[in-house]
């Protein structure tokens, strides 16, 4: 489980930036929003994914509320599921 969460973690955060991406070229004068939709759904599929597997995840490897805390809100900040599969995740694997 641990392996798929870092896949999804991984996957989400590619998905976030893209999506981010995405948006700023939506904003240009020659962008369309194309590719938010096209990007959109599945990035919110991966954010739920990443946030049930860290719910599923957190008793097996007995995290705090400080650390849960923070695994939730590498989902929320640019990057952040990169830093928290560095610090967090791969050390478990």
């Amino acid at each position: 489980m641990l392996k798929t969460f870092r896949i999804v973690a991984f996957l989400e955060g590619v998905s976030y930036l893209l999506l981010m991406g995405a948006s700023i070229y939506k904003r240009m004068p020659e962008g369309n929003d194309e590719f938010v939709k096209l990007l959109g759904m599945p990035h919110g599929l991966l954010f739920v994914a990443y946030i049930a597997l860290a719910i599923l995840l957190k008793s097996t490897f007995k995290w705090n509320s400080k650390t849960f805390a923070i695994i939730l809100l590498g989902s929320l900040i640019p990057f952040g599921t990169f830093y928290v599969d560095k610090k967090y995740l791969k050390p478990l694997a």
